[in-house]
């Protein structure tokens, strides 16, 4: 039986990992792989309370506060420990849905890397501010265009990785801190030549707790794009 495990970086996110974590388990076979980045709400003792009762839910308490690029790359040194088939990074904010698990890992038995996309069949996102949409649909535009990567949704966070594809890209080499981690990564794995596929997924905005998305993140986002194909060219991707 393959062997899976889902990292979850969370900030401030206590009420969403008591719904999200059973989720999950109830979803598919697997670990579950919260790194809270020193959370003040309570969140690492919400977590505690759900690996106490169940020994394939693990906490990593990422100290001091580094953002979510830190936070998935020490994740991803824990899961490797665990010798998995599949890591699989998600959100903490319920809007990636834990029922589409099996599906992406389906399709990892046959790629490399398996990304639960917003925009592949028009714009499946539900309540989200228009100009948090416009931003985010018209950001993926832009990186494909500076890129030439053909993604149509680059910044989204809900993946499926083979663990042999994962290492290949080498995580600890990203350079990007923000939500311009997942453009990269997706980014090194395309320029490497591992089997890309996207499936659609119905991403609904977070009910509880708040956004970190921050003007730095976004202008974050603006150069990566500019640096990793300098990189590329360059040959020190």
């Amino acid at each position: 039986m393959p062997r899976t495990v889902v990292v979850i970086p969370t900030y401030n996110e206590r009420e969403n990992v008591a719904k999200l974590v059973p989720a999950v388990r109830a979803a598919a076979d697997c670990d579950v792989l919260v790194v809270d980045d020193d959370s003040p709400d309570g969140t690492a003792a919400a977590v505690e309370a759900l690996a106490a009762a169940d020994p394939r839910v693990h906490l990593v308490n990422h100290r001091p506060r580094l953002g979510i690029g830190p936070a998935y790359k020490e994740g991803f040194r824990r899961a490797f420990a665990l010798a998995p088939d599949f890591i699989v990074q998600m959100d903490a904010d319920l809007s990636h849905p834990a029922e589409m698990l099996p599906e992406l890992l389906a399709l990892g038995t046959t790629h490399d890397l398996v990304l639960g996309s917003r925009y592949l069949r028009g714009i499946t996102v539900v309540n989200w501010p228009i100009e948090r949409l416009l931003i985010s649909y018209f950001g993926n535009w832009y990186v494909r265009t500076v890129t030439g990567m053909p993604v149509r949704d680059a910044t989204g966070g809900f993946k499926c990785w083979r663990r042999e594809a994962l290492a290949a890209i080498a995580p600890e080499r990203v350079r990007s801190n923000g939500y311009a981690f997942q453009i990269e990564t997706t980014y090194r794995a395309w320029r490497r030549g591992l089997a890309i596929s996207e499936v659609p997924i119905l991403f609904v905005d977070r009910v509880a707790g708040e956004s970190k998305m921050t003007r730095r993140v976004g202008l974050e986002a603006l150069w990566i794009v500019w640096w990793l194909k300098l990189a590329y060219r360059l040959g020190r991707l």
